[in-house]
């Protein structure tokens, strides 16, 4: 088989993203040590390959172009997996370290995986933790995230999956509320309620609530005076100060029906769920850092109702 990569084109593509990370020839330069006019000859080589401008050149600074910076993120990943694999195949990494890079659902970054950071660290001192709280879905690629958790994860054959647990839905409601405006028994007796809702961003489609009606599924999307998009926790705070009902995960609200200060209704309609899922790329190296963060949720999620 022909080689695709010569020793040149390598020194090449490491000399580039040295000066795309500093921002600057002669910092690479500097850092590599070599000439700035070796560094101009490598991304020129590697420009004329490619057929298209990696930077934007001026008198005193460059900046990457848009596919220049694509470019960068997937050089950048390659450098570095081929680095830890030749750590690991030589015995030298003994611990994880680097930049997990993790994105993160706002309402289950805040109360599932945040809290745990901490402990993770002191297990694994020598990673850093880059952390995306966002409820977009994200490119791997692209964006050079090592994983994601994700709700209603779509089917994809690029990426791996992993079911961290099945979160319980519950319906709340502030004890002050459901005196002023009664306990409703039946499903039916949503249509007299505030029913907050919450607003897909990315569609405009407002989420339906889920119940079980004698042993069957069904979902009931409800009316009020209050729409929330984008961060679920805008529903809860709402049904905390007593604007109405709200839909919820059952471990978000965990402290507040311990303390009465909200209450479960519609209990006999429950049992309902929806599934987080860790997602990270198929058929790559997987970093020591990132096998290492996935145990470490595995051994946790056994305390979760996974």
């Amino acid at each position: 088989m022909r080689r695709q990569f010569d020793d040149v084109l390598l020194g090449s593509i490491e000399l580039f993203c040295l000066a795309a990370e500093i921002g600057s020839f002669t910092g690479a330069a500097l850092a590599a040590g070599v000439t700035p006019a070796a560094v101009s000859r490598s991304v020129s080589r590697l420009e004329e390959r490619l057929g298209a401008r990696l930077f934007v050149r001026t008198t005193r600074s460059i900046r990457l172009t848009e596919g220049g910076r694509a470019y960068h993120q997937q050089c950048r990943s390659a450098l570095n997996q081929m680095l830890e694999a030749e750590r690991e195949l030589m015995g030298q990494q003994q611990e994880p370290t680097g930049t997990l890079r993790i994105s993160l659902p706002t309402t289950y970054g805040h109360y599932r995986i945040l809290p745990l950071l901490p402990e993770f660290r002191r297990r694994c001192p020598q990673v850093k933790v880059d952390i995306n709280l966002s409820n977009r879905n994200i490119d791997f690629v692209d964006e050079g995230y090592d994983m994601a958790i994700r709700v209603r994860a779509q089917p994809d054959s690029g990426l791996i999956a992993r079911q961290l647990e099945d979160a319980a839905l519950v319906v709340v409601a502030t004890p002050e509320y459901l005196a002023s405006a009664g306990v409703p028994q039946h499903l039916d007796d949503l249509a007299r309620h505030e029913c907050i809702q919450f607003e897909l961003p990315s569609s405009g489609r407002r989420i339906s609530w889920l119940f079980t009606d004698n042993g069957a599924p069904c979902e009931i999307l409800g009316e009020g005076a209050y729409v929330c998009s984008d961060d679920v926790l805008g529903g809860v705070t709402l049904a905390k100060y007593g604007a109405g009902l709200f839909q919820t995960y059952r471990f978000i609200v965990e402290r507040e029906l311990a303390d009465g200060s909200l209450v479960e209704v519609l209990q006999s309609y429950a049992g309902r769920s929806r599934p987080y899922t860790l997602l990270y790329p198929h058929g790559r190296h997987v970093p020591l850092r990132l096998r290492a963060f996935i145990e470490f949720l595995m051994e946790k999620r056994k305390g979760w109702g996974a």
